[in-house]
């Protein structure tokens, strides 16, 4: 496991060699730090692709009609297809600004050797972004991104610590991240970095009628964030 902090860290790497011969170790410099949301920092954005291929979904089942509860149960899809959020029309990186007032958005980048491999935008403090529930002490984890050759390596991890310290210190107590059944890695990544179902919504997507909303809630814990490493898994 290689060690990221919040400003240029290397991680370390064990590469096996032949048999009788001493393992080589490869040093890559992983940088996770906030950047200015610039329209040329959100086409480079853009550029990390989001897309990712369905296989699983949660299947989610009423109980008592609701009054019991709902569980949610993974099962396979039976035609496995791609879901790109990009490709929604309005959605991409680029339109933010036509459609909101960014002026209180962060940008947290995740730099390979100086080459961008993820990266993740927090909004706070929005008129009219129904997410944020007119709170102030709420931010929201508007898109987080890793590119495809990095996933798993811990960078989203490093990206999720960071949107976190980033909303703690503009005084907020809580984050909402949005998903839906669809995304089972996401929700499953939400889960390990400690977040809670907050809401299911079973209709907020008419033109997608099979696709169910879940709302996420992580608890920001007081103090000064960006101290200390985070840790990639």
């Amino acid at each position: 496991m290689g060690v990221v902090t919040g400003r240029g860290a290397t991680t370390s790497v064990a590469i096996s060699a032949r048999p009788g011969y001493a393992s080589q170790e490869v040093r890559m410099s992983l940088d996770i730090r906030a950047e200015a949301l610039t329209p040329a920092a959100l086409s480079a954005h853009a550029a990390i692709p989001i897309a990712f291929v369905v296989e699983q979904i949660l299947q989610v089942r009423l109980l008592d009609g609701g009054l019991g509860g709902m569980s949610l149960t993974q099962a396979a899809v039976t035609d496995p297809y791609v879901k790109d959020y990009d490709a929604i029309e309005g959605a991409e990186p680029q339109r933010w600004p036509g459609r909101f007032d960014v002026s209180n958005w962060g940008l947290v980048c995740a730099r390979r050797d100086g080459a961008g491999v993820g990266g993740a935008v927090i909004a706070a403090r929005t008129p009219g972004l129904h997410m944020l529930d007119s709170r102030d002490d709420l931010a929201v984890l508007w898109d987080i991104r890793v590119s495809p050759r990095e996933r798993g390596r811990g960078i989203g991890s490093a990206l999720f610590r960071a949107a976190g310290d980033w909303a703690r210190a503009r005084g907020c107590r809580w984050l909402k991240i949005e998903t839906q059944n669809v995304n089972v890695p996401a929700c499953r990544f939400y889960h390990k970095m400690g977040c809670t179902v907050g809401a299911i919504d079973r209709f907020a997507y008419p033109g997608q009628p099979a696709e169910v909303q879940l709302l996420w809630w992580k608890a920001l814990a007081s103090g000064k964030g960006g101290a200390g490493h985070v840790r990639a898994v």
